[in-house]
């Protein structure tokens, strides 16, 4: 659902910015260490408890204890919003997965080890964040969210067990779409609810990497990548889109499905200062904005000069 990846990519980026604050004198940003380190494992561990038991607490009296409950159900929303929210369910899997891995490496955790690790993380939060849904009336436990979150997890793990690194990273980027106006308790009214609520203005992408699928001998650069993308765009509802809203008329909109060619780029590969790094590690999700080609289901071809 749309506010669980927004409180889990908000914790996960208060993670990161805890280890930029006190490391970021050291030479590199999370560098995987080769002894293991118990006491960075020890603040670790205790910043994502602390975090995890306030994102729990937060989600209840801000969220859960507005709805009455009910019996654990299921709920079937693979329909709603072009399946736009089950993207951005593996993509928050996914990233939560190599976060958590490199973490467990620069703790000096075995690579296996670390995997394992990063993958029970991922499902592991998300699972959570189902079950309290499955108790709501007003939701219910989502069979595609789980399967969502599966594939992003699978996605990292594959990737990391076998190349040993991310060659093919999924990534976010978002602008403001003109349907709020028209919806807003759906789509969001302040810019912040917009970018995280609007799915029209969403789009996420496997962005590869060039070099990674070269021969190690290659004097081809580290850092470009060329991403496919997937949003979509016209949708007022989750199903379909509503006539009128509290009595005002919404103009039609044909809801469209985007695919989208971009070129982008992973900085993080160009190692450099330690507060450089940082930055660069904190951007590793986001789409790099960049010309765009992009070919909807109705069938008609755009360009965008810069996209993101």
């Amino acid at each position: 659902m749309r506010r669980l990846n927004s409180i889990i990519s908000k914790a996960s980026l208060f993670i990161v910015l805890c280890l930029v604050t006190e490391y970021a004198h050291t030479q590199h940003f999370l560098p995987p260490s080769d002894v293991y380190r118990p006491d960075r494992l020890k603040k670790v561990i205790i910043t994502e408890v602390a975090i995890s038991t306030a994102v729990s607490i937060g989600l209840y009296y801000l969220w859960y204890k507005k709805f009455p409950r009910s019996r654990f159900h299921l709920f079937n929303d693979n329909r709603e919003w072009l399946q736009m929210d089950k993207i951005g369910h593996a993509a928050t899997a996914y990233n939560i997965g190599v976060l958590q891995y490199d973490m467990m490496r620069w703790c000096g955790v075995k690579k296996n080890d670390a995997i394992v690790i990063g993958s029970a993380t991922a499902l592991g939060g998300l699972t959570i964040i189902e079950i309290l849904d499955g108790f709501s009336t007003h939701w219910g436990f989502s069979k595609g969210d789980m399967l969502a979150n599966l594939v992003g997890t699978a996605i990292f793990a594959s990737q990391q067990r076998w190349w040993d690194e991310q060659r093919i990273t999924m990534k976010f980027s978002a602008h403001f779409s003109p349907y709020a106006q028209y919806h807003s308790g759906e789509l969001g009214k302040s810019w912040t609810s917009r970018l995280l609520k609007d799915y029209n203005g969403q789009s996420y992408w496997l962005s590869f990497n060039i070099k990674s699928f070269l021969p190690s001998s290659s004097s081809f650069p580290n850092w470009p990548s060329i991403a496919l993308g997937y949003g979509a765009d016209g949708m007022i509802g989750g199903h379909e889109n509503p006539d009128s809203i509290k009595g005002k008329p919404v103009p039609h909109f044909e809801r469209t499905r985007r695919f989208m060619l971009s070129p982008d780029a992973d900085f993080f590969r160009v190692r450099s200062i330690a507060p450089v790094d940082a930055a660069t590690y904190l951007l590793k999700p986001f789409k790099f904005p960049a010309p765009t080609l992009e070919i909807n289901s109705k069938g008609k071809l755009k360009f965008y000069g810069l996209y993101h």
